[in-house]
């Protein structure tokens, strides 16, 4: 509970930083999920969803172009 009531309990420093990650922690991060996802960006993809993607592709064409 807040000590002082006519301070918002946002006002704490602490409670406004958001967690940091040094290099090397972000580094593993990226390498565990590099392996993690791996086995799904090899797999083959569905043939209605790959028309679905080069739809969106054309239509965002149209849009910028036109």
């Amino acid at each position: 509970m807040n000590a002082n009531p006519e301070m918002p309990p946002s006002s704490d420093p602490a409670a406004e930083r958001s967690p940091i990650l040094d290099a090397r922690t972000r580094l593993r991060l990226g390498r565990q999920l590099e392996a993690l996802y791996e086995p799904v960006l090899d797999e083959v993809l569905d043939p209605r969803l790959a028309e679905l993607l080069q739809q969106l592709e054309r239509d965002q064409q149209q849009v910028q172009g036109g």
